[in-house]
């Protein structure tokens, strides 16, 4: 397995879950990512949202992208630190690709739209077949 497949495997299967902590205590929630590409998993959030708060005290997220197959299906974890991301350019990119979010009144200069990525982390691949093998880690 290489960084490729872990890119296409997450846009095939782009709802995730994503788990941050506040303090000792994690929490995890279903997320469309935005989209992936050789620079990262992209998502976007509202401040309004607590995992904004939780990323910023915590940078250390994890994801997991799961497909259903035959039987138990097949699951993509990622885990890095979360990047903030305040670029215009890109704050403009997803409000094209997600229009929904200008009906909710956000925009490019709004403080209430929130970006992310993990850029750089390790990853790998599970099935019911590599249960029980050691993992094969994807550094990127």
């Amino acid at each position: 397995m290489n960084y490729k497949e872990c890119i296409d495997f997450a846009n095939e299967n782009p709802v995730a879950w994503l788990a941050t902590s506040d303090k000792d205590q994690p929490h995890v929630r279903a997320m469309g990512m935005w989209f992936a590409a050789e620079t990262g998993f992209y998502f976007q959030a509202s401040t309004v949202k607590e995992l904004v708060n939780q990323i910023k005290e915590n940078p250390k997220i994890e994801i997991a992208f799961f497909r259903p197959d035959e039987g138990t299906g097949k699951m993509l974890r990622v885990e890095g630190k979360a990047e903030i991301i305040k670029d215009i350019g890109m704050k403009k990119k997803c409000l094209e690709d997600r229009p929904f979010l200008k009906d909710l009144g956000l925009t490019a200069e709004s403080d209430e739209l929130f970006l992310f990525r993990i850029h750089h982390g390790k990853a790998h691949f599970w099935t019911m077949e590599t249960n029980l093998l050691p993992k094969e880690i994807i550094e990127f």
